[in-house]
């Protein structure tokens, strides 16, 4: 598989965000949920371009659900739709690939500011050319915690918010960059020590899931189940130390 095109792909798609005339155009999914021209832009670009590349794997996007064959790309073409929407300056386009068993590859760029994340299972991950070292393991109250609210998933409001008071209490402080993808990529980067949401979409977390673990991070759903990748779920990852901090404190204040 020729990675280093899929990731050229990858920034040349990214460079749609700067496209006024498709930034402009927005519609609405549903409350609260945009989808602006540049989504639909990126995700028949890179789909149209997969299908040349790697003709014999699937493919799976936030706007076209519904393909999980055995072997994919997971693809969110703008993770942060409505920081793109508010020209806030903090989305990615975040590509995977599932080889039916694991993530095998995965790519995160933030045309914004040019980070590029790269992950090969096995290899480790670099950003921006350099190699990531594994993340450091702090002291809770040393680390910074991003949590997601959703702002589809209202109904969640009181969990989220009690569980960020909680964790607030013992760590340094928290954000809310709303970008899942950028937020799990920091954290295998050092920048993040620990990330929770309630719920999220495999497009969301399925390439930075693999650069966790190529840095020595650990998630699981809020349960403790090991991360799948065909339905929407919930997410916690960090350290060692901070997932194991998260992990009780849900299991102490989450809904049952």
């Amino acid at each position: 598989m020729d990675y280093q095109a899929i990731i050229d792909m990858v920034k040349e798609a990214g460079q749609f965000v700067f496209d006024k005339g498709l930034r402009q155009s927005v519609d609405m999914k549903g409350a609260a949920d945009f989808v602006t021209a540049v989504d639909l832009k990126i995700s028949s670009f890179v789909k149209e371009r997969l299908q040349v590349l790697t003709p014999d794997v699937g493919f799976m996007s936030e706007e076209e659900e519904g393909d999980i064959a055995p072997r994919r790309w997971i693809l969110d073409p703008i993770d942060g739709t409505t920081n793109l929407v508010y020209d806030y300056n903090f989305s990615s386009v975040s590509l995977a690939y599932f080889d039916g068993e694991a993530v095998q590859f995965g790519v995160i760029y933030n045309p914004y500011n040019g980070d590029l994340f790269v992950a090969h299972r096995g290899q480790g991950v670099t950003l921006n050319g350099q190699r990531l070292p594994k993340a450091q393991d702090r002291e809770l109250k040393d680390c910074l915690v991003e949590f997601g609210a959703g702002s589809t998933k209202k109904q969640f409001t009181d969990e989220s918010f009690l569980l960020g008071r909680e964790v607030f209490r013992s760590c340094l402080d928290l954000r809310r960059g709303c970008s899942s993808a950028l937020a799990v990529a920091y954290v295998a980067a050092g920048r993040l020590n620990g990330y929770f949401e309630r719920s999220i979409k495999p497009w969301d977390y399925a390439a930075a899931y693999l650069m966790l673990e190529e840095c020595g991070g650990i998630a699981s759903d809020w349960q403790g189940n090991p991360i799948q990748f065909e339905r929407p779920t919930s997410f916690v990852c960090g350290t060692p130390k901070v997932y194991g901090f998260l992990r009780e404190t849900i299991d102490t204040y989450a809904q049952k």
